[in-house]
């Protein structure tokens, strides 16, 4: 069997691009039922043999979308099949596309798997996000029928890379974005954010990305402030939370023991004469105060005050910065890991290839056993049961002694890369013609 992957990418293709070919849902499932007649295999036998049925899983994230296929060796039109089939998906023209897709084969596509699994492929170094969606891929492939034998190996070697990968080495930990990486400092100054009360001044993008970092630490509650109450009562929503008017920073400030601010005001909205008189009333309650504004969206003395903690973005950039450089240092040992893991996967990927061939020159042994078996046991008609079993026994035995050395030998072969032409040989010495059952060769 032969593994290609035609995919894009954040590295090969725009957003605009990616949004437009991105599937979920039913979307995906469709898409997967559309996949299993691109990859279904042309009619006729190949050398005697019945073709095997292709095998698709579709892995689409935010970054990517990427089309793993498992078809024949000399299936030639599968790459422009795939090609075509991410066209129809995304509405485009092929040579609108083309220029933004990679195409890769077996080696090449299994690495690039365990890769992206392990979080070496993904826009942030070592995102966790990506395994889940890996498997997440597998699964919904599964329940769709469009994974058989080969790629679920594959999907499975892959999400052992992943797993692997975040626990043998430390390319998961360390906080690499903004808001990670202020939940991270918040963690350390306050001794952990469970259960703290956090007030968010702004409701955009950051803030909400923020907020979910906190809500996976344990943040407890929310208060929400914004210039449009509407757009602040809708981000509070999102977290159980509670929108305060804008009039209302000071009694948030009271309130709060994190306060993350991320307006786009052009000047400053909290002063420090304003935080001194709310931490007089806070009786000592440390206050974390976390600015990822650009410009600042508090003065500078407020990280004068007794009992604050402020930091601004730079502070953050910096962290997020050291980070990143630990993650590349684990990148060596994960690659190792990788090379491990593709090997192991492609030494038993190279076997299949031979596993027809043996099933059939079993198939055939065991026949010609039982044949002759039957006739001598019409010659011996005096022999009790017991005798019988015995002699069945033996021939049984024979035939598999018999084939045990060129099983080993074959499967060796195979994983030497060299299994086709031994085991083209054997086919031709024995007569094989490829009659097994098709149910033992197709993905049903």
């Amino acid at each position: 069997m032969r593994i290609v992957l035609v995919g894009m990418n954040h590295t090969t293709a725009p957003v605009q691009l990616r949004e437009r070919a991105a599937l979920r849902g039913e979307a995906l499932c469709e898409a997967l039922g559309y996949l299993r007649t691109v990859v279904r295999a042309p009619n006729g036998a190949r050398n005697g043999r019945p073709r095997r049925m292709g095998e698709g899983v579709i892995l689409s994230t935010c970054n990517r979308l990427e089309i793993y296929a498992a078809v024949d060796e000399d299936d030639p039109d599968i790459m422009r099949r795939i090609e075509a089939f991410l066209a129809d998906v995304g509405g485009f023209s092929r040579t609108s596309l083309s220029p933004h897709l990679y195409r890769l084969e077996t080696e090449e596509a299994v690495k690039h798997l365990l890769r992206v699994a392990a979080g070496l492929d993904s826009m942030v170094l070592g995102e966790p996000q990506i395994l889940g969606q890996v498997t997440d891929a597998y699964e919904v492939a599964m329940a769709a029928g469009t994974v058989g034998p080969i790629l679920s190996a594959l999907f499975r070697q892959a999400i052992h890379t992943g797993k692997r990968a975040r626990t043998e080495t430390a390319i998961g930990r360390h906080a690499t974005t903004v808001s990670h990486a202020a939940v991270a400092l918040a963690s350390r100054v306050l001794g952990g954010v469970k259960g703290r009360r956090v007030l968010l001044v702004g409701a955009g993008e950051m803030a909400q990305l923020a907020a979910r970092s906190l809500v996976a630490a344990g943040a407890s509650e929310f208060r929400v402030i914004s210039r449009t109450y509407r757009r602040a009562d809708s981000l509070a929503r999102q977290f159980g939370g509670k929108a305060m008017a804008w009039e209302q920073i000071g009694e948030g400030l009271v309130w709060a023991d994190i306060i993350l601010t991320s307006t786009g005001a052009p000047h400053t909205i909290i002063h420090a004469e304003g935080v001194r008189q709310a931490m007089s009333a806070r009786e000592g309650r440390p206050l974390f105060f976390i600015d990822i504004a650009v410009p600042r969206d508090g003065e500078p003395e407020v990280g004068d005050i007794p009992h604050v903690y402020r930091y601004d973005i730079d502070d953050l950039r910096a962290t997020v910065d050291a980070n990143l450089n630990e993650r590349r240092r684990e990148v060596p040992k994960v690659e190792a890991i990788v090379a491990e893991e593709a090997e192991d996967y492609l030494a038993w990927l190279r076997a299949q290839d031979v596993v027809p061939t043996l099933k059939e020159l079993r198939s055939k042994a065991e026949a010609i056993a039982e044949a002759e078996l039957e006739k001598t046991l019409r010659r011996l008609p005096d022999l009790s049961e017991s005798e019988r079993k015995v002699v069945i026994a033996m021939g049984r035995s024979i035939v598999k002694k018999i084939l045990h050395e060129p099983t080993v030998r074959l499967k060796t072969y195979a994983g030497n890369g060299c299994g086709h032409r031994y085991s083209e040989v054997l086919r031709d010495l024995f007569g094989l013609d490829g009659q097994l059952e098709r149910s033992e060769c197709e993905l049903n």
